[in-house]
């Protein structure tokens, strides 16, 4: 079984702009979670598409439950792979991506279209489609129920860092909200405070067996 999921968006920026963006992305303050990314290959075609691959290593951070699906040394990074090509007569970039991590457990699948918005051109419109599945017998719809809400907060993050970039590259000078930095710094607050409970916690319930 596969959870398809379907979404548009918009950013105010000519395509052109758009393209030399995507390739000048990272970092950015939406984007922390990304750690590397390294060229595998890159070529231009006789009709002058450019086609390249890259893979991405990302932070990963799996729930507790699913922690003990992973091996130790895997269950906080993941390796992504990303292919696009770009048709400059066509005004199109088509990315692929997909991960090699952890993909016995759950694969994710995303197909992005990137083209001139037919009611503004010096707009540019993504079409954003995933496909997320996994065959754990008796966990695939909690695993994948649990993939779609990680996907839909990282299409947030990215169409934001997206925003970000460029209006740098326009020669503004964006920067966080103050109410969007308090909100993240005191998620990870909360969330590192969690981790430290539950591992006390599981420490003190060890020492009562000893």
């Amino acid at each position: 079984m596969v959870k398809y999921f379907c979404c548009a968006g918009l950013l105010k920026s000519s395509w052109d702009q758009v393209c030399v963006a995507f390739w000048q992305r990272y970092p950015n303050p939406y984007s922390n979670h990304v750690l590397t990314e390294d060229i595998i290959f890159r070529e231009v075609t006789p009709a002058n598409c450019l086609i390249s691959r890259r893979l991405l290593t990302k932070t990963s951070r799996a729930p507790r439950w699913m922690e003990r699906y992973l091996p130790k040394h895997m269950a906080s990074s993941a390796y992504i792979i990303e292919d696009s090509i770009v048709d400059p007569q066509k005004r199109t970039m088509t990315t692929l991506t997909w991960n090699i991590s952890h993909a016995r457990l759950m694969s994710v699948e995303e197909r992005c279209e990137y083209q001139i918005n037919p009611e503004n051109g010096s707009w540019t419109e993504i079409k954003r489609e995933a496909w997320i599945s996994s065959n754990v017998y008796g966990l695939s719809r909690a695993i994948q129920e649990f993939g779609l809400a990680r996907f839909k907060t990282s299409v947030t993050k990215t169409m934001k860092g997206f925003e970000y970039v460029l209006a740098k590259m326009q020669g503004e000078t964006p920067s966080r909200t103050l109410a969007e930095t308090a909100t993240e710094r005191a998620r990870e607050t909360a969330l590192a405070a969690k981790e430290k409970a539950k591992d006390l916690a599981s420490h003190a319930q060890k020492k009562q067996y000893v």
